[in-house]
């Protein structure tokens, strides 16, 4: 296969991973409308060789076919003496060795793949600092998920209570892991949260995750969007910090920023925030 099938261009070239999911669709039409970026392959097993700009529903075909194999296209690129940044939408049983295949050609990724296991973050960490390749995993592409978190820390200074809820449309894994990071970030900071009642364990009162005593409630209604809030509280006050996402639009403007940070690292960085 040559180059012109592959859509090459001047410009950062990012292959997607997971081209066919709904986020794999969002970021094919966003790194194709960013300054400097041009899709240079599409990954998927769904609608192999059809165009991916038609699978988009673009004015325009881009002329790349969906292919099922990822070595191809890495090989491709490589032997042009090109190199790309991989966008991986996939799943946590194949993120290791997409990493690996696509850091032996020489080439960096951007890992968005939720329930990924520290196992495996700690194990491609040590891959990619043998290999001086940068990669960078990122829990949330979410800026707005971002600046909640951080505001979370600088409340939990100044609040002793504290409890998440959220509410996504579809069943899934609960708490989800957005309520477990923030819960993670907000512990060990020195401070017990809801100390009237940390023993309880009714159910209705939810979830105590981390040790410090911070409560999930989970709720699941259709039509609802993924939605987290935070209520802080003390005494004849209340803090309340919220951050709604409707849809994975929501997500782009993290991984164009993702693509472009990470063509500059060295090693394996965890968490979009430390790259903003």
């Amino acid at each position: 296969m040559n180059k012109q099938s592959f859509g090459f261009v001047l410009g950062e070239e990012v292959i997607i991973n997971g081209a066919a999911k709904e986020i794999g669709r969002a970021a094919v039409v966003a790194v194709t409308k960013a300054r400097g970026m041009e899709v240079a392959g599409a990954i998927d097993s769904y609608f192999v060789g059809e165009d991916i700009g038609k699978i988009c529903e673009m004015e325009e075909a881009l002329e790349i076919p969906i292919l099922s194999d990822l070595t191809m296209v890495l090989g491709s690129i490589s032997q042009s003496k090109d190199t790309a940044v991989v966008v991986d939408f996939t799943d946590p049983s194949t993120v290791y060795d997409n990493v690996k295949q696509t850091t032996a050609f020489g080439m960096k990724s951007v890992v968005y793949v939720p329930r990924l296991k520290m196992e495996t973050v700690s194990a491609l960490s040590a891959f990619c600092e043998k290999a001086s390749m940068g990669c960078l995993v990122a829990p949330t592409l979410s800026i707005g998920s971002i600046l909640l978190q951080q505001a979370a820390i600088s409340a939990s200074f100044h609040y002793n209570n504290v409890e998440i809820v959220e509410s996504r449309a579809h069943p899934g894994d609960f708490p989800s892991p957005d309520a477990i990071q923030i819960a993670n970030n907000i512990t060990n900071l020195g401070q017990i949260y809801n100390r009237d009642d940390i023993s309880s364990d009714m159910p209705a009162r939810g979830q105590v995750v981390g040790e410090d005593g911070v409560r999930v409630h989970s709720m699941v209604l259709p039509g609802l969007p993924s939605s987290t809030t935070l209520y802080f509280s003390r005494p004849g006050e209340v803090y309340t910090l919220k951050h709604d996402i409707t849809n994975v639009q929501s997500l782009m403007p993290g991984l164009i920023l993702a693509i472009r940070k990470v063509v500059r690292l060295k090693n394996l960085v965890y968490g979009l925030e430390k790259l903003l």
